[in-house]
Parts: structure tokens; C-alpha cells; sequence
């Protein structure tokens, strides 16, 4: 058995780690023990909660009250439309009473007719992968055209390697086609998406449908455009990148076009040549290490050998924005959102008509930011220098309930606005942000200016560091140790303005299982028996102002997380508080990705990686492999959803 050095785990050890203890594996942080000490955590849930976080607003940790209009319980029950459903272990989706899916496209199925269908004996090929459906869709959204053509982007942001591989031995690849194959099913597919006999499905051979793979050539735009960090042999200049990969979430423009938003990209580059790679302080925070997760795309393309490009990984970790609606238009790297490992991207329009854009950096103990741009939005307008001119701010949450966001200018981090863009998580360092705990998707609400984010999860809280060093103190936003369940934050920026610098805020909802514990680990108060559930991840806004909550947790269903089942969707009311449970998922799946068809009678959901552990032969069922989907959920009446 092959011992990697840094960490004393096989190979084999390493690759089957989640995204984030593979990065803590190769990047191990020092214990600190000395947090345990700034919350006292033997205290009771009810006396916790009746305290600082209750419905109807009342600000986390001893903060004010902040006024929310409360509506009737009749209202409620007219707003949510649906009886909440119980948790599930079973391997199949699971619909309130008056609703129905069925699967409008899946991993495998082709963009085009001369393109087979899925092979479940061989899973396809290189060449069938770059022209069908990519694997394990995260962020979606709808677009629709002028003369109503409806258009699906999704991100692939990665693949199950026992799974694309499952027909080799030990589920590992065993030729270059293979290597490709999995490489060809990462980055985004357009596909458009038809109603045909109450059942959606692609559109082959639309003009819309397009794959873009970790080999479509992208312009880099913004301040690292250009600058030595992102010159390669391939790429002298620096303005043209191959590819995006590991798409997470993503986000829309009011322009029309997609964001697709770069996380784990790290996991793809390594080497042969273990002695002759060099990791400076820019590598290590990013997790770029020379030991990838065992794809072995630096078998067959140099760009991610780390000796050979030591410069490559700079061009990934951004945010990528795409054209649905012009199949020939070439994607553009915005480095001016900053190079971390995001999350999606909440694009919103100031009331002056600047563009306020919020980011979470997915990874334990890393930070909350916030773009905004120099110039201003006018419909039909020119609108490439919003995304290419503005200033980053990360985000520092006070224990009284307010915040600031923090400007990171050359000025406040000795950094030039390259390298701000380039190695933005240690400009955010700089200037002292809150650590948090792994913020995930943020979605503002259409109906009031107040911001949402998920805060997934960090079993580090309180006992270990950042991957910079930062400490980690339990408290604000963050009030659990070795937190295990996830919390959601909100906030409301000052006058209504998502430019200015402060912001009031407080903890919406703190999951738990309230039937296990009886302190903050059994949740907030709008917690309960009935709704419990883990991990909240994907987070978006229906058009009444129903806060929409996918999760990607712990599916054990045992101890700590005995009775939340699989991963599942519930709509929470920002006015109330009240959580309900609209939808579970199939075994070893996360919920993720969410959009809605133009009429809004379909909702389109994301279910991600079923049967990554081997329990699940969802959707096909028998002995079918399993394979990421895109469901389509409707109201059996045919009414409007969301």
C-alpha cells in the first residue's frame, strides 16, 4: 500500500474523502482547545433559544428585536399550499399529497440524435459523455426566449468515481478514454426542455443544446486578466482559459445570463512529480497540494500537472458567465468576484442600479462576501463592465446583531487589486472577517431587502483554525461548537440599501433533532419533531416570498441524525418562522438546484449523487446504475407553484 507522506492514508484512502476532508487530509489544522472556552455550551435548548432566537425576529445572541409583519395562521396555511410530509428512507422521491414528478432529463441522456442512450453496461464513452448530459447536476436555472423556448443550464459539478467507472475493476479507470470520459461529464449543459404529453424532456438537436466542458476556451476578463499568476506555457498572455469544473451553485443576471460558480477545484491537479512541486503560501490556502482525488486529468493534459503549470489552478476558483441564448457566445471568467471555492452566486439590483452580488466561500472556517459594481444597470444596456469594475467586501458579523462588510481595497489589505482577485480569501484574512461555517447558498428576497445564507456546517467550530490560520470563536452567526447540524443567517442591509456598509442581522432557523438533544443542538424553536432536518444547503425565493431549503447532509438516520432520513426540500415563511417539509429524496442523495418553468406550474429540482455509497438504483430502479437527475414537480390540479 502506497502511504502519501503529508497524511499517512493510501491513495485509495485519500480519493474516497469528501471535497472537505480531502482539503483538511492534505492540509491538516493545529487542534486549538482554547475556544472551547468562549461559550459556555452546557445550557439548556429551551433556555438558549427562548433567549436570543425566536420566531418573529428576534436577533441571535442578545441582539435587538428587528420588526417583522406577522401574518394569520390561515394565511400561512393558504401561502404554503401543502401538507408537510414525514422524513423518508426510501429510494424513491417523496410529494405532498396533490403533487407528482416525473424525471425530465438524467446523467447519460443525449443533446443530440446521432448521440446513443445511456449505457448502463459501460456508462458510455469519452466521445458520448462530451455530447449528453453531464453528471451530478448542482445550480440550474430557466430561461426562456421570445417565442417561448425554454432553456435548461445546469452545472456538472462533478462525478462518482465508482460510479462513471463502476464496470472497471475497483471502479477506477483503467484507460485514458475513461480518464476523458470523466472530465468530458464535468462543467455545464444547456439543453432545452419541451412539455410533451405532460412529461418534460430535451429538445434534440435544439440550437440551444451545448456542452462546456474542462476544454471550452473561456476569456478571463477583470483585474487578473492578463497578470503573471495566470500565464502558462499554453497561455502566455493570460486572457484565455480551457474549461470550468466543479460547479456548484450558480446564479442569474438580470441581463439574462448564467453564473456558473467554481468551488473544489482543487481535487483535479497533481503530479508524478511529488519532489519537484513547490506549494507557496497561495497553493496551501487553496488546498493545491500535487495529490488530486483520483479523476487523473494530469495523466493526459499537463494543464493540471502542478510542476509543469504551476500557474493553471490561479484560473480556476471563479465565476463563469455564459449566454444561454447565443450557442456561439464564448464564456467569460469574472475574476473581479474574486478566486475562492464558490458557492452560487445572488445577483441583486440596488434601488440606485449598482449590482450587489453575495458569495459564500465553501469550506470550514472561510468567509461571506459581496460584490459591488462601479456602474450602473440600464435594461439594454452594456453591462460586461459590472461584473469587470467594483470593489470585494467580506463580511464581519458583531455579536450585538450588526455586521459590516469589509472593503478589500489595496489600501486595507497591502494587496494590488490583482492579487485581491486572485487570492481573495487571504485579502479577506487581511482584513478580519468572520470565519464561518461553511457558507453555502445565499438568496435574497424578492419582496424586501433581507438576505438569507446557509451556514451548512463545521465540525471544526470552536477546536480548530481556517486553512489561513484564522481562529474560529464560537459565537454570532456562529454559535455552536463542532457544529453538526447547520444554521441559517439572515440579513437586512441598512435602509434598504445593498451597497451600504452595514447590516443588522440574525439566525432564521438552527437545525437539530430536537428528539436527541436538549440543548442548541436540538435546534431553534421552529424546530421540531416533524421538520427536522440537517445541513441546510440550497436556499432560493418562490415569487410569494417563501424561502425554498434543500439539504446535503448526514443520511445515517441513526444517533445524532436518527428520524431526518434522506436529504430533503422544505419552504420555510420568513414572516412566521414556520418550516414544512415539501419533499424528500432517494438514498444517498443530495437535494440541490432549483428553478422554475416560465408559467410556473413545474418546479424543477436538482438530485444529486444517488447511491454514492452503493444503496441506491434511483432513478431507473432493478439493477440500473444510478444517475444524477433534474425531476419536474407539479400540482396534480395544474395551479401555479411558487
Amino acid at each position: 500500500m502506497t502511504l502519501d507522506t503529508k497524511t499517512n492514508l493510501s491513495a485509495d484512502e485519500l480519493e474516497d474523502l469528501s471535497f472537505d476532508d480531502f482539503d483538511e487530509a492534505i492540509n491538516p489544522r493545529p487542534e486549538n482547545n482554547d475556544f472551547d472556552a468562549v461559550v459556555e455550551q452546557a445550557i439548556s435548548r429551551r433556555g438558549f433559544m427562548g433567549g436570543v432566537l425566536s420566531l418573529g425576529g428576534v436577533t441571535a445572541l442578545g441582539a435587538a428585536t428587528t420588526a417583522l409583519t406577522p401574518i394569520s395562521a390561515r394565511a400561512a396555511e393558504n401561502r404554503f399550499g401543502f401538507t408537510a410530509i414525514a422524513a423518508s428512507t426510501e429510494d424513491t422521491i417523496t410529494v405532498p399529497d396533490g403533487y407528482n414528478w416525473h424525471v425530465a432529463t438524467r446523467w447519460g441522456d443525449p443533446l443530440f440524435s446521432d448521440v446513443p442512450e445511456f449505457d448502463h453496461a459501460t456508462r458510455g464513452t469519452a466521445a458520448s459523455q462530451a455530447r449528453a448530459f453531464g453528471d451530478n447536476n448542482d445550480g440550474m436555472a430557466i430561461f426562456t426566449d421570445k417565442d417561448g423556448h425554454q432553456i435548461l443550464v445546469a452545472n456538472n459539478e462533478y462525478t462518482n468515481r465508482s460510479v462513471i467507472w463502476g464496470n472497471n475493476p475497483e471502479g477506477k479507470y483503467v484507460s485514458d478514454d475513461d480518464i476523458l470520459k470523466g472530465k468530458n461529464a464535468h462543467g455545464l449543459t444547456a439543453a432545452e426542455l419541451k412539455e410533451v404529453d405532460g412529461k418534460w424532456q430535451i429538445v434534440k438537436d435544439s440550437p440551444y443544446n451545448r456542452r462546456f466542458t474542462p476544454d471550452e476556451p473561456m476569456d478571463i476578463t477583470g483585474p487578473a486578466r492578463g497578470h503573471a499568476l495566470m500565464q502558462t506555457n499554453a497561455d502566455p498572455t493570460g486572457e484565455t482559459v480551457l474549461g470550468t469544473f466543479n460547479n456548484c451553485g450558480n446564479g442569474r443576471t438580470p441581463w439574462g445570463t448564467y453564473l456558473a460558480c467554481e468551488e473544489n477545484f482543487n481535487g483535479y491537479f497533481g503530479t508524478s512529480d511529488a519532489d519537484g512541486y513547490e506549494q507557496d503560501a497561495g497553493k496551501k490556502r487553496y488546498g493545491v497540494s500535487g495529490k488530486d482525488r483520483g479523476y487523473g486529468w494530469w495523466k493526459i493534459d499537463d494543464r493540471f500537472d502542478v510542476v509543469k503549470e504551476p500557474n493553471e489552478a490561479n484560473r480556476h476558483g471563479y465565476i463563469t458567465e455564459v449566454d444561454p441564448y447565443d450557442p456561439t457566445s464564448k464564456p467569460k471568467k469574472r475574476t473581479a468576484l474574486g478566486r475562492f471555492k464558490h458557492e452560487n452566486a445572488e445577483v441583486v439590483v440596488n434601488f440606485d442600479g449598482r449590482i450587489a452580488i453575495y458569495m459564500g466561500d465553501d469550506e470550514r472556517g472561510e468567509f461571506l462576501y459581496r460584490y459591488v459594481s462601479d456602474g450602473y444597470y440600464a435594461e439594454g444596456g452594456n453591462t460586461d463592465a459590472l461584473m469587470e469594475n467594483g470593489t470585494i467586501y467580506a463580511a464581519k458579523f458583531e455579536a450585538d446583531g450588526t455586521g459590516k462588510w469589509l472593503a478589500l481595497t489595496p489600501e486595507a489589505t497591502g494587496m494590488d487589486k490583482a492579487m485581491i482577485c486572485i487570492q481573495t480569501r487571504m485579502a479577506a484574512s487581511a482584513v478580519g472577517a468572520t470565519t464561518m461555517d461553511r457558507p453555502e447558498w445565499v438568496t435574497a428576497n424578492p419582496l424586501k431587502a433581507e438576505v438569507y445564507c446557509a451556514l451548512t456546517n463545521n465540525k471544526n467550530r470552536g477546536i480548530k483554525p481556517n486553512a489561513g490560520g484564522d481562529e474560529t470563536p464560537v459565537g454570532g452567526p456562529n454559535p455552536r461548537e463542532a457544529n453538526k447540524y447547520g444554521q441559517i443567517v439572515r440579513w437586512w442591509p441598512s435602509n434598504g440599501d445593498h451597497t451600504a456598509d452595514t447590516f443588522k442581522w440574525d439566525l432564521f432557523v438552527m437545525a437539530g433533532n430536537p428528539t436527541v438533544h436538549q440543548d442548541m443542538n436540538g435546534g431553534s424553536t421552529n424546530v421540531n419533531e416533524g421538520n427536522m432536518f440537517n445541513s441546510p444547503d440550497g436556499l432560493s425565493f418562490d415569487n410569494k416570498g417563501l424561502l425554498w431549503i434543500q439539504t446535503d447532509g448526514n443520511y445515517s438516520n441513526e444517533e445524532d441524525f436518527a428520524g431526518q432520513g434522506n436529504n430533503q426540500m422544505l419552504i420555510g415563511d420568513p414572516a412566521t418562522g414556520e418550516i414544512r417539509r415539501f419533499l424528500v429524496g432517494p438514498r444517498e442523495a443530495e437535494i440541490t438546484g432549483i428553478s422554475w418553468s416560465a408559467d410556473r406550474r413545474t418546479v424543477f429540482v436538482g438530485v444529486q449523487h444517488p447511491g454514492e455509497r452503493g444503496d441506491s438504483n434511483w432513478p431507473d430502479g432493478g439493477d440500473k446504475t444510478p444517475r444524477s437527475s433534474i425531476i419536474a414537480v407539479r400540482r396534480d390540479d395544474g395551479a401555479v407553484i411558487g
